[in-house]
């Protein structure tokens, strides 16, 4: 077992595990995931799906960004969707739900703000109010886990 040090608390409220800065990530080492399956509990027959016309909307806005927004079938967060992932390479992921069709343009500014960041996390603070309340979970990445016992 190794002894690990505490994580630091970055300024921004976020957690540094390994107590360390990284550089900043270009946009090409980003990519939004967003579930095109996703239904609204209160009109689950809706035509087309709302996660569907989140996908569109969301590979709208991201072209002019720059950044990779991927379709996929199912994120398994149905009691939370509208859901989406935004994924940084070398960096922990980040899943959200309780998006609306409307939300494109708040995936766009977290991956900017994911993208800027020299820790590898998405500052809280800065993130678009649906992106606070909506996060689903944090999840490490493989060189994250290395170290634990």
């Amino acid at each position: 077992m190794t002894d690990a040090s505490p994580p630091a608390w970055t300024d921004d409220g976020s957690c540094d595990p390994e107590g360390q800065d990284a550089a900043p990530a270009a946009l090409d080492d980003l990519t939004i995931l967003v579930c095109q399956s996703c239904r609204l509990p209160a009109d689950p027959e809706l035509d087309p799906r709302p996660g569907s016309v989140l996908a569109q909307r969301t590979i709208e806005a991201a072209h002019a960004a720059g950044i990779s927004v991927k379709r996929v079938g199912c994120l398994g967060n149905c009691k939370r969707g509208i859901s989406a992932a935004i994924l940084r390479n070398g960096s922990w992921s980040y899943v959200f739900g309780d998006l609306t069709p409307d939300s494109a343009d708040d995936l766009i500014t977290g991956a900017q703000l994911f993208a800027g960041s020299t820790d590898g996390f998405m500052p809280f603070r800065q993130r678009p109010e649906a992106l606070k309340r909506g996060l689903i979970a944090r999840v490490p990445t493989f060189e994250n886990l290395k170290d634990l016992p």
